[in-house]
């Protein structure tokens, strides 16, 4: 079988264009079979397992490169001028599309969004040139690199300017889709995803619920891990926070590097909306602290965004922020729940129990920032009664805690009923008391646990702790939420998004599709009619970069 083959250096087309070359092509009377790909070793071996014969040229990656089989190889060949005439018939053809971002920018002076869907070796460059010229970054392209990603949402943040991306396949932007959105209802959901498929997921499901989507930020699928430390995410999140339009907020992502969950989830604690949270396998005790709810699904995320209702976990003390908490237990269980609750939203945090994803102390004996103890552990009952019995090692410890400036917060247990200490805090409230008239500020939350028919008497056992200035909760899921309030940081301070501009605006340098989909949602569009500099050449296009730096 005959076959034909043209390569064109330093030629470049966007992916939709070169599909729909080689499936015009394909259609061709004469025609076997056709391929149309830049010269990348990958297509190259693609080609060879077709039965392409791919050594009988020369060809690099920044070539393109048209093979055709049949005995109308060589007029199909001839056509490919012709049939790249052809574009898709999109509502953007006919319009001015200028060749270079900077020209764009001039001619759509009111856009602020450039869409960016080029080769990721090319892509990091064009987002920065969309920086510099003030527009926010749709950045679908991949293989853009992780050193790349950091400068430029760095950049970005330092401008008040969000970088949607590398690999970010969704988002909506005043209601127009980006990428490969669905079309929904707008609303009062705003939603934040490390997931472009559950983005997709939870807007779809929101508006089935008969919800709507005020702003949805796809962050890419690397934002959430260590070196990229979330940027773009909490942009979104302080973005839907300020938004009048959200009334709340979903955070969507795969399993987030610990680091970034805690930042992420302390920022979402200190929104004044009400958060949805679902990082997927990532384990919590609690189904809500404050005004954060966890959902153990996507499914669920979308339900609870759309509820009438959502749970709100009192909150019985103020925001203060102090230093750090020191939690002595009696319980080895209520210490184990009291970690795994704050293990989500506070960091540096320490145990001497072993509980996934807390660290052990150095030595059980010196807390470290905060910390929570099991003073019922075998190290600390050899020859001693246990804790519920005896107060004494707590009664020391508690006095250490206290004149330790970095502690903020104490959080005891005192637990009744048969077996225990006849009257606890007959020795613990004065004790209590000395340290608080020595540290006035110093906040101590007792968690009781009993009955009213236990032989202590509960309530003069409360009355007791509170007269000695303890704030005292029964229900250890309460005491959780205080102890956050008490403890959870509040974020970092970087330079607000401001609200877009009333009507999306767009620069699409990259796949036409993305540019035609946006002009049929009602945006306004202008395309770009995007090549690499310098033809590709590596060697130029570093020489261009120097060139750009200096000024020159």
């Amino acid at each position: 079988m005959k076959t034909k083959f043209e390569v064109r250096q330093g030629s470049y087309y966007d992916s939709i264009v070169l599909m729909q070359l080689q499936r015009r092509l394909s259609e061709l009377e004469g025609v076997a079979d056709a391929a149309v790909v830049m010269a990348t070793e990958a297509n190259k071996e693609m080609l060879r397992a077709s039965g392409f014969d791919v050594d009988q040229f020369v060809a690099y990656a920044d070539d393109l490169v048209i093979m055709v089989k049949g005995d109308g190889a060589k007029a199909a060949i001839g056509r490919v001028d012709e049939l790249l005439q052809k574009r898709s018939s999109g509502g953007g053809q006919g319009q001015y599309r200028p060749k270079s971002l900077a020209t764009a920018a001039k001619s759509a002076a009111n856009a602020q969004w450039v869409l960016i869907s080029v080769p990721g070796r090319y892509a990091a460059q064009v987002a920065h040139d969309a920086l510099d010229l003030g527009k926010h970054v749709f950045l679908y392209s991949d293989n853009v690199a992780l050193e790349d990603e950091v400068a430029l949402k760095q950049k970005a943040r330092a401008k008040g300017l969000l970088v949607m991306g590398p690999d970010c396949g969704t988002a909506i932007i005043d209601g127009v889709g980006l990428g490969f959105a669905n079309r929904v209802r707008r609303g009062n959901v705003g939603i934040v995803a490390a997931s472009g498929t559950g983005l997709q997921a939870v807007t779809v499901k929101i508006d089935q619920l008969g919800g709507g989507i005020s702003q949805a930020f796809g962050t890419g699928g690397r934002d959430l891990n260590a070196a990229v430390a979330g940027i773009t995410a909490l942009q979104a999140l302080d973005y839907l926070n300020n938004d009048p339009d959200t009334e709340r907020i979903v955070l969507i992502s795969k399993p987030p590097a610990p680091s970034v969950a805690t930042q992420l989830l302390q920022s979402a604690y200190a929104c004044e909306k009400p958060v949805i949270v679902y990082f997927l396998g990532y384990a919590v005790s609690a189904t809500a602290i404050g005004n954060v709810t966890f959902a153990r699904s996507l499914t669920e995320a979308a339900l609870l965004a759309t509820a009438t209702e959502l749970e709100k976990s009192a909150i019985d003390v103020p925001h203060t922020y102090e230093p750090y908490m020191r939690g002595l237990f009696s319980g080895g269980t209520l210490a184990y729940e009291l970690l795994l609750a704050l293990r989500p939203f506070v960091t540096p945090l320490y145990t001497n129990i072993g509980v996934e994803g807390v660290p052990k102390l150095q030595n059980s004996l010196v807390s470290q920032a905060n910390t929570v103890i099991d003073l019922g552990e075998d190290e600390f009952t050899q020859g001693r009664l246990h804790p519920m019995m005896d107060n004494a090692l707590r009664i020391r410890r508690l006095r250490e805690e206290a004149t330790d400036d970095a502690a903020g917060l104490i959080v005891l247990d005192v637990v009744l009923g048969e077996g225990a200490h006849a009257d606890p805090t007959s020795e613990l409230a004065p004790v209590i008391e000395e340290v608080k008239r020595n540290r006035p500020n110093l906040q101590i939350i007792a968690i009781v646990i009993g009955t009213e028919a236990d032989p202590q008497g509960m309530e003069e056992q409360i009355g007791r702790l509170q007269a000695a200035g303890c704030l005292v909760y029964t229900d250890l899921h309460n005491a959780i939420n205080a102890i956050t309030a008490l403890i959870v940081s509040p974020p970092t301070a970087y330079k607000t998004v401001s609200p877009f501009n009333a009507g999306l605006s767009i620069i699409n340098v990259g796949l036409e599709t993305f540019y035609d989909s946006a002009l049929e949602q009602g945006a306004e569009a202008i395309h770009v009619e995007w090549r690499p500099p310098a033809g590709g050449n590596a060697q130029m296009m570093g020489l261009l970069a120097k060139l750009k730096r200096s000024g020159t």
